[in-house]
């Protein structure tokens, strides 16, 4: 998914510098945004009050939309470079498309996962017959230095391992959660866990003390750590955690992330994370004058131009609230 904001604004990410090193409890609301001409999202991260957690760098919370008479999701062809998508849905379907020639259908609780390396451009719409509602997640996670100039890839898992309890099943989404594992490929200490809990359940979820974790909520009444957690909102709990109690109200659903503090310090700009102001004025120029961002077959439309530049400098930094 694209960042389709028409005035871009740089996101100065990264570095150890503002981790929160003890346990919070920091509430986000998020920002909501246009995508296209039907479906509205909910940002949650790059946010005023927090840019990242580990390495997860990018979160929009849609839906549920009543799309039965719409078209539902219709993003252009656009680039991506030095990180991964994570598409995840409640409800719904995409069908995803990119330029090393990937075509597949993700629907609930299935793991659509493309890593961009240096460079990869894609698709993302809603099928000409498609279900009713769409309900899900979009979510980017930063790539080391060491990792992203790698070969673009995409990833499809429809089976992914869980964790149960009474009243709970977390799904694993990426990395590691009491024993379980995904098969998603991950270049850094992450884990992000979908959790469906059923109405009364009170549980403490194991964590690793060295891992931030933020908790997004996309259904539901749920108590996290004594904080409800209204859907479309996001509780950032900083570290030094080994347990998280979740209590729900009612059925609710909630997304699991965390990992260990990244320490690079980044320059975020559109779809683009890079390391330097050139860098980012090199993969615009080549988006919309080269082709090393390949091509997508299959879409019908034209391709997603990127914004402007804004007149002042990108300056890699770290962590800023």
């Amino acid at each position: 998914m694209s960042n389709l904001d028409r005035e871009a604004v740089p996101a100065l990410c990264g570095g150890r510098g503002f981790v929160v090193a003890e346990p919070v409890r920091e509430l986000l609301s998020p920002r909501r945004v246009k995508l296209g001409e039907s479906t509205e999202v909910r940002r949650l991260l790059p946010n005023l009050g927090r840019r990242m957690v580990g390495a997860w760098a990018f979160v929009d919370h849609y839906g549920p939309d009543d799309i039965a008479d719409e078209p539902g999701m219709q993003v252009p062809p656009h680039p991506h470079m030095g990180l991964q998508t994570v598409s995840w849905l409640h409800a719904g379907e995409v069908l995803h498309r990119d330029s090393t020639g990937s075509l597949q259908t993700i629907r609930p609780r299935e793991l659509g996962l493309m890593t961009s390396g240096q460079a990869i451009s894609h698709s993302e719409e809603s099928p000409r017959q498609h279900p009713r509602f769409l309900h899900g997640a979009q979510l980017w996670v930063a790539l080391p230095d060491t990792h992203r100039h790698i070969t673009p890839r995409f990833e499809y898992h429809s089976e992914l391992p869980a964790v149960t309890a009474p009243g709970l099943t977390a799904t694993l989404i990426l990395g590691s959660l009491d024993g379980a594992t995904s098969p998603g490929s991950t270049y850094t200490p992450i884990v992000g866990a979908d959790l469906t809990l059923t109405s009364g359940t009170d549980v403490r979820l194991p964590l690793e003390p060295d891992f931030e974790y933020a908790v997004l909520s996309m259904s539901g009444e749920a108590h996290v750590d004594g904080v409800p957690v209204l859907p479309g909102s996001m509780l950032y709990l900083g570290c030094g955690r080994s347990e998280l109690p979740l209590r729900a109200e009612s059925d609710a659903g909630l997304m699991l992330l965390g990992g260990e503090p990244f320490e690079e310090e980044l320059v975020m700009w559109w779809n683009f994370i890079g390391r330097s102001q050139q860098e980012i004025e090199e993969a615009r120029k080549e988006w919309m004058e080269g082709s090393c961002f390949g091509e997508v077959h299959g879409y019908a439309g034209g391709r997603l131009p990127a914004p402007e530049l804004p007149p002042v400098p990108l300056k890699p930094r770290g962590r800023v609230r």
